[in-house]
């Protein structure tokens, strides 16, 4: 994993790259390659691409970015995994390509070379990739499927910037802290801000699934090449029998743990108590993993409680003879890393908190990359939102033809439900008949009529004029035949994308861990799409019987609690934070961490 960068001075009276700003926008990011920095500028002065690398295939210097194909016409910096490159290089050797690395960027170099952007269809992996192309003397730039890699970028009219960071985008000292509404009316509806936006302005996220060129002219609107559900849409009937059925699941998994194995380094597991984890550290012995590690977090708090996760996942690793440490967190860990924590927090998230951890104890532990079981629950229905919200949208559909009796009813209970539940009983009438408002309901850290208690009011009207919710939420299950779909659609495109794939990113490159995520495979999705959108779908159970040695009979009867970390504690021993206390005061004290909201005069304006 690395972290990329780059300026490109396109305008006519832009003045020409400045290394030093280049430099410090690479050189912010060195937790996320500290194997090996370069950089690279055109004979004009007018580009400048940096890198710094995460070595994990072809450890030679040799394949230290950034790298140069057919004698320098080409430039790529990537971030990020391609798990099918052997297969693409073989043919591509086939081919008469001469390569003089190993690794999996210069792949991606000769298969745009050949390709373009037709290229990215036949990638397997987790990218952030920039190519400059001087014949042509324009940049491409493009984001995996899923957005398991971050890429952000900056253009002021004249210079073009890019970087794996926001707040390295911030470190190079060009790019102003004037505010977008909607990041901040996002991040304190979802407890994350949504993609395209930041906190920033002048700083967007290249959209999930997109790419886009730059050129003299400037930068042309992102152009997406990936659609879940066209994929659906598109699924064939599944297999008749359910041995059939059952294989297919099977193989799909194991193909995926497979490809996410590969690596001239060790690849660990975080294995927690749950379904997902233990599945795929199974999978992972079966796959052939030599001497696996693994590594399980466990807290003092929930010793002897249902959250305790050690004791379980000592038993799967015993059981697959993995090489198996827990590590113990306490609450003055915590508040020793807090700010630390906050630091490498990219752009501010109401969780990571145990991806932090578990990151830091695989990093100790000696291990450079770390599979993941993210993504499990929103392909196999593992959340409570699969029963919750299409039992709201069903049932209160009647209720959406009558929009103002919603209305009436928020407004006359807001200001005083709150105090004898919580306060989204409010808006059941309003939201809960429509799919993305069931899912907001679900999901919202804070809704939308409680934030001009925290921010300006101006500030939550523009920014909720700009999130268009409603119309973005029903667009993700549009079209989708099935309630399971939809709020699966809903699960992998708002809440994994943009909280639980940019925590992990965030939270693992703080201590130099790559995090892989087999479920997160666009090749998996496709293979299990006449599953999924069938009339029975897998669930959790299904999922964890794939490992042809089955998981003990604890694991597999465990009532799902999540992996969580104790926070609210924590939090709460501090006091809480802007006049609350639990993952409301959580955000707070993360909002005021971030660049340009003011530290704790923020919090004192929002209290």
């Amino acid at each position: 994993m690395c972290g990329i960068a780059g300026i490109f001075a396109y305008g006519a009276d832009a003045g020409p790259v400045d290394p030093r700003e280049l430099t410090t926008i690479r050189d912010a990011m060195r937790a996320r390659g500290p194997d090996g920095q370069g950089a690279w500028y055109s004979a004009d002065g007018r580009l400048g691409v940096a890198q710094g690398r995460l070595s994990f295939v072809d450890l030679r210097h040799v394949a230290d970015p950034p790298l140069a194909i057919n004698g320098g016409r080409m430039q790529i910096v990537f971030n990020g995994e391609i798990y099918n490159y052997k297969d693409l290089r073989r043919e591509l050797v086939a081919e008469g390509r001469v390569f003089t690395t190993e690794s999996d960027t210069e792949v991606v170099a000769h298969l745009f070379d050949r390709d373009g952007p037709a290229m990215l269809r036949r990638l397997r992996g987790m990218y952030a990739i920039a190519i400059w192309d001087e014949a042509k003397r324009r940049l491409f730039l493009a984001r995996d499927p899923f957005g398991i890699k971050p890429l952000y970028y900056a253009d002021d009219g004249k210079t073009f910037r890019f970087a794996s960071q926001v707040k390295a985008l911030l470190a190079g000292g060009k790019i102003g802290l004037a505010p977008d509404p909607a990041g901040h009316v996002g991040f304190f509806l979802w407890g994350n801000v949504p993609d395209p936006h930041t906190l920033y302005r002048a700083i967007r996220a290249l959209p999930a699934g997109t790419w886009a060129w730059v050129d003299d002219r400037g930068a042309a609107p992102p152009t997406p090449f990936f659609d879940l559900a066209k994929i659906f849409a598109e699924a064939g009937p599944p297999p008749a029998g359910p041995g059939a059925r059952h294989e297919l699941l099977r193989s799909a998994l194991a193909d995926s743990v497979s490809h996410h194995l590969i690596a001239d380094v060790p690849v660990g597991v975080f294995l927690s108590a749950g379904l997902d984890s233990t599945t795929i550290a199974a999978l992972a012995t079966e796959e052939g993993a030599a001497n696996l590690h693994t590594v399980t977090l466990g807290f003092r708090e929930f010793h002897g409680t249902e959250n305790d996760e050690t004791t379980l996942a000592e038993a799967v690793a015993k059981q697959r003879g993995t090489a198996h440490q827990t590590r113990w967190v306490l609450g003055r860990d915590f508040a020793q890393e807090r700010e630390r924590l906050l630091a490498a927090m990219d752009q501010p998230s109401i969780d990571g908190v145990n991806t932090y951890f578990v990151a830091k104890a695989a990093r100790d532990s000696g291990l450079k990359a770390a599979l993941s079981g993210l993504g499990g629950d929103e392909i196999f229905g593992g959340y409570p939102s699969f029963r919750q919200v299409p039992k709201l949208a069903e049932t209160l559909a009647p209720l959406a033809l009558m929009p103002a009796l919603g209305r009436a009813v928020r407004h006359a209970t807001a200001p005083w439900i709150g105090s004898f539940t919580s306060p989204k009983y409010a808006g059941l009438l309003e939201y809960g008949g429509h799919w993305g408002g069931a899912y907001l309901l679900r999901r919202a850290l804070y809704m939308p009529w409680e934030l001009d208690r925290l921010l300006p009011a101006a500030t939550v009207r523009e920014g909720l004029e700009a999130l268009d919710l409603s119309s973005r939420l029903e667009r993700t299950v549009a079209g989708l035949p099935t309630a399971r779909l939809k709020v699966s659609a809903l699960e992998l495109q708002w809440y994994m994308r943009h909280q639980l794939l940019r925590d992990a990113d965030w939270a693992g490159m703080a201590h130099s861990v790559e995090i892989r995520v087999p479920f997160v495979d666009v090749a998996l999705i496709e293979r299990l799409a006449p599953l999924l959108a069938s009339a029975e779908p897998p669930g959790k159970s299904d999922m964890a019987s794939c490992p042809r040695q089955s998981l003990p009979e604890a694991v597999r009867s465990r009532p799902k609690t999540g992996f969580v970390v104790p926070v609210r504690d924590w939090i709460a021993g501090e006091g809480g934070f802007g006049g609350e206390r639990g993952l409301r005061g959580w955000a707070r004290l993360v909002y005021a961490s971030a660049p340009g909201t003011d530290g704790a005069d923020a919090l004192a304006r929002s209290a």
